[in-house]
């Protein structure tokens, strides 16, 4: 039998440069709580969980891999990049390009203020409020060194993770068009990354397309 657990995720990644680990870890746990209550399952290994916590783990353990001593910030942003994102359904906005664009915007800045109270609740300053909130709102990308962390990690769970269920039901030339945009927006690093990734044989086929398309790996 399947079993399903709505269990947090624990914080068992390295944390150097923490201002306060208790500060940092309360956060955490707030954010885990928040995604623990995903309707959505996911089965792993097994066990059903919340997508959204799921999720959370898989950007945090990119970010971590990308960046060992990933900053304070960028972890909380990770940790919270898609906090309750069930909330906003697609289904609430027209279902056109248009209305698709608007929901993104609108679940950046629902992220962003979902992190934001947690963060104030649990006492963190208004700079590093505003910090995190910077990276989950793609503000500075691709300035800020930390916003090139998280795009790649963000891309690299898409890669590992999203991507063969994506391709099941989507026309080969527009899921060619998001692999061509996915890679522009990754860094050589997280490229290589990708080209190790153990993809089905339809889901390598596609990626080798888009890159021979853009002429380049």
């Amino acid at each position: 039998m399947i079993g399903v657990t709505f269990r947090a995720m624990t914080s068992d990644i390295s944390q150097p440069r923490l201002s306060d680990t208790s500060r940092f870890e309360a956060a955490c746990r707030r954010f885990d709580t928040a995604n623990s209550l995903d309707p959505n399952l996911e089965i792993v290994e097994g066990i059903a969980r919340p997508r959204e916590l799921i999720y959370a783990e898989r950007l945090t353990q990119w970010v971590v891999k990308l960046c060992p001593d990933a900053s304070e910030e960028l972890r909380l942003a990770a940790r919270g990049q898609h906090i309750c994102r069930w909330m906003v359904a697609r289904s609430s906005y027209p279902m056109t390009r248009p209305g698709y664009l608007k929901w993104r915007e609108d679940l950046k800045k629902f992220h962003a203020e979902k992190a934001g109270e947690i963060l104030r609740a649990v006492g963190y300053p208004e700079e590093t409020v505003a910090k995190v909130q910077a990276l989950n709102l793609k503000k500075n990308f691709p300035q800020d060194p930390d916003s090139r962390v998280l795009e790649d990690a963000l891309c690299l769970v898409f890669l590992e993770f999203q991507f063969a269920e994506l391709a099941a039901k989507t026309a080969d030339d527009k899921m060619i068009n998001a692999l061509q945009k996915s890679w522009k927006k990754m860094t050589a690093a997280a490229r290589e990354h990708a080209m190790k990734l153990n993809f089905g044989s339809r889901e390598k086929s596609l990626l080798e397309r888009a890159l021979a398309q853009t002429g380049g790996r």
